[in-house]
């Protein structure tokens, strides 16, 4: 259990300015009673060390779903001014802009399950997934800049989706300011083949039910209803980003020492965000956020055919709409009202989950009257959420919410806990069918895993900063 806790409310937490030297500003972590137990000191501790950062704003803040990070902590935020702050590669991590899309459809439950087993085989046959898994798409140099350069844009051109998907993705699917010369030939070379990849780990694509709602005007708005079957993509930037922040992690720390930045920890190596190693990086993280954006696009395309030759009906019999997509590992230039008054900062979610209020400039029109769709991803063998953004959000966390469950036990913890079981049965008992590139995949991501993530979305609805819609249920999971 953390020590050296204060705590402010039902579920605010404070790490007091002096827990470690040098701190501009305290910490904050989001949590219950239940799950504060189980943060680790060490998570504790990185929120105190990102504090220190200069030009940090308001506080060093973490969701309920902590847990120890390269850094920063999985689940921290933190925004700096645009002239004394810095931007920090630990602030985003590895997978940059792993993020989140759902796509409706009009099947229910009842009609899937007899079919689930081929119907989760065929998804398995469709979509490349596994450690450096290789996609169906060849890019050479000249069309992986395209695509780093426009994101989900450029699926849509090559035929991957339409231009009511963009409108349906944080950011329309690509941040500008990408500068696809910042990205050195070795991420090239690893993201040549992985467009349309879901890669490893907690990746996948899962075949889920909504299984409760929470608010049924919102469920409406949305086009939820009980008993309805969504696909949920959870994949980020692939290799091509995990090498960017390799690259730049060397890059910022022999910068921090340039500037005169005194780190209490190497692995926040971070630089001025005037400096112009500042600016080469953002350039080279827009550009992984855009190639990940298009990898959920051209994922979700390709999942689309697969449901519409499976069911031998068309896109619109099957409702085959997009909800909305999520990023939850980048850094933002937002405007945001800090002391009274409205300043543009540079937010870095790591872990983390854009959660806007209702009326916000950047929501698309179809969304503004009742908030961002947040998208919450459990283990597969529990749950995800719906939610949407909150005006205190926007007062209280640079509009941010949880991002997910959050790690209770390390890979290597996981896979000596499930020796001797087989997972994949265990899941079968329970009425979930999963298909995977291996058994130590299934092991590393079993439910026992990860906190509870009904526990962590009742932290954020309970205290205000997001509001539950529905809960999804899984049904069939691929994992790579």
């Amino acid at each position: 259990m953390a020590t050296g806790l204060n705590r402010l409310d039902a579920y605010r937490w404070e790490v007091p300015k002096g827990t470690v030297e040098g701190m501009n500003v305290p910490g904050v972590i989001y949590a219950s009673e239940s799950l504060v137990r189980l943060i680790e000191n060490h998570a504790v501790e990185q929120v105190a060390n990102t504090a220190t950062l200069p030009g940090i704003v308001g506080a060093s803040m973490a969701m309920p779903d902590i847990h120890t990070g390269y850094g920063f902590p999985i689940g921290g935020v933190a925004a700096f001014d645009m002239n004394e702050g810095v931007v920090s590669p630990g602030g985003v991590g590895y997978d940059i802009n792993c993020g989140v899309r759902l796509m409706k459809t009009t099947l229910n439950k009842e009609t899937v399950t007899p079919r689930l087993k081929d119907l989760v085989a065929v998804l398995y046959n469709t979509v490349p997934s596994g450690v450096g898994a290789k996609g169906r798409l060849r890019l050479g140099e000249k069309d992986e800049r395209q695509v780093l350069e426009q994101g989900a844009r450029w699926s849509v051109k090559q035929g991957y989706g339409d231009l009511a998907d963009l409108e349906r993705t944080e950011s329309g699917g690509c941040l500008e300011g990408a500068d696809p010369d910042a990205v050195s030939d070795k991420a090239y070379e690893r993201g040549s083949a992985q467009q349309g990849t879901l890669g490893a780990g907690n990746h996948f694509l899962e075949v889920q039910t909504v299984d409760e709602i929470f608010d049924p005007e919102a469920a409406t708005s949305l086009g939820l209803f009980q008993g309805q079957v969504t696909v949920m993509i959870h994949c980020g930037s692939r290799g091509l980003g995990h090498q960017v922040c390799t690259d730049f992690v060397g890059v910022m720390g022999a910068a921090a020492r340039r500037y005169g930045i005194r780190l209490l920890d190497r692995e926040l190596a971070c630089a001025p965000l005037t400096s112009p190693e500042a600016k080469q990086y953002l350039g080279a993280m827009n550009a992984s956020a855009n190639f990940a954006w298009a990898n959920r696009q051209t994922i979700m395309h390709w999942t689309r055919e697969a449901l519409m030759a499976f069911f031998k009906a068309s896109r619109g019999e099957l409702g085959l709409d997009l909800l909305y997509d999520v990023c939850h590992n980048i850094a933002k230039t937002e405007p945001h009202e800090v002391g009274g008054r409205t300043r543009e900062l540079m937010v870095h979610r790591k872990g983390a989950t854009r959660a806007f209020a209702p009326g916000h400039r950047d929501l698309p029109e179809v969304y503004r009257a009742i908030g961002q769709p947040v998208l919450i991803p459990g283990d597969m063998g529990r749950a995800s959420y719906i939610l949407l953004g909150t005006e205190k959000a926007m007062l209280q966390t640079f509009g941010s919410t949880c991002h997910g469950a959050g790690r209770l036990l390390s890979r290597h913890q996981a896979i000596k806990q499930a020796r001797g079981r087989a997972i994949w049965r265990e899941l079968e008992d329970r009425g979930i069918y999963v298909m995977s590139a291996g058994k130590r995949t299934l092991a590393e991501e079993m439910s026992e895993a990860y906190k509870d993530v009904s526990e962590v979305v009742d932290v954020v609805h309970a205290s205000g900063i997001s509001r539950k819609v529905a809960r999804l249920k899984p049904m069939g999971v691929v994992k790579g």
